[in-house]
């Protein structure tokens, strides 16, 4: 049986190295994002080329009804669920220092970053039981990609730092919680990643990275985070739920 993985933002970015990377695993794909299809039509375009079975759903996952709304969507078209990906995610819109950041902006990116996902995890949670109790031979799990940002310290994005510890922390309650329905829970954390988030900075972190910020001295890309994601829903390491993968170049490694 096909499996079928949801990427939260998986047009784009991070989230489409994975679902490249997902696809080519054979997983059909339920693809979110706010972007209208048309928008992402050339990135669902070369998915299917490649043979993949794509379903996208223009939704905002911090909106309570349009994360139901989803669902049952998916409900419909495919009648089950085998993986989430929670990946979608923004930073603030104004880098600001922490002494002049505003609550706003405070609100806004923890409504995305884990307010939003945090219970979209809690309604795929209660499907994904619903079928290891129908079926005991079910395989699901849940991967949330967080970011080094979770331990790494930037004083000019706070909420973005916040938002990405309380879905580490998240994964660890949702590890601990769904372990007795052997659903593991995985968090990925990737580290310097060429995308559409990144551009903005891309200079500076080009210099920093020839500056030996990053012990395997390059940029990330997408598909290197999508590696790492569909050896976990490959089950790969089945036996190590709440785990976090680094995936960062070395960057998070203590250097003397």
């Amino acid at each position: 049986m096909t499996r079928i993985a949801l990427i939260t933002g998986g047009a784009r970015g991070i989230g489409y190295g994975i679902a490249r990377s997902l696809a080519a695993e054979g997983c059909a794909l339920a693809l979110t994002g706010t972007r209208p299809p048309s928008d992402v039509a050339s990135a669902l375009e070369a998915l299917r080329a490649d043979g993949a079975d794509v379903l996208y759903c223009q939704s905002d996952i911090a909106d309570r009804a349009a994360r139901s709304a989803l669902l049952a969507t998916l409900r419909a078209h495919y009648g089950r669920l085998h993986v989430l990906v929670n990946n979608a995610g923004v930073a603030p819109s104004v880098r600001a220092d922490l002494l002049d950041a505003t609550e706003e902006s405070f609100e806004r990116v923890l409504r995305i970053n884990l307010q939003g996902p945090y219970f979209l995890t809690q309604a795929v949670a209660r499907w994904l039981i619903e079928q290891k109790r129908a079926d005991p031979a079910f395989s699901g799990c849940i991967v949330n990609v967080s970011s080094i940002s979770a331990r790494v310290a930037s004083t000019n994005r706070g909420e973005y730092c916040i938002s990405k510890a309380g879905v580490s922390m998240a994964t660890q309650l949702w590890a601990a919680r769904l372990a007795e329905f052997d659903l593991p829970v995985y968090e990925v954390r990737p580290g310097i990643i060429r995308s559409d988030m990144t551009a903005g900075v891309a200079a500076r972190y080009d210099r920093m990275i020839a500056d030996g910020l990053v012990p395997q001295a390059r940029w990330g890309l997408p598909e290197d985070v999508g590696r790492a994601v569909a050896a976990l829903v490959r089950g790969d390491l089945a036996y190590s739920t709440g785990q976090i993968i680094n995936v960062d170049g070395g960057l998070s490694l203590r250097r003397l």
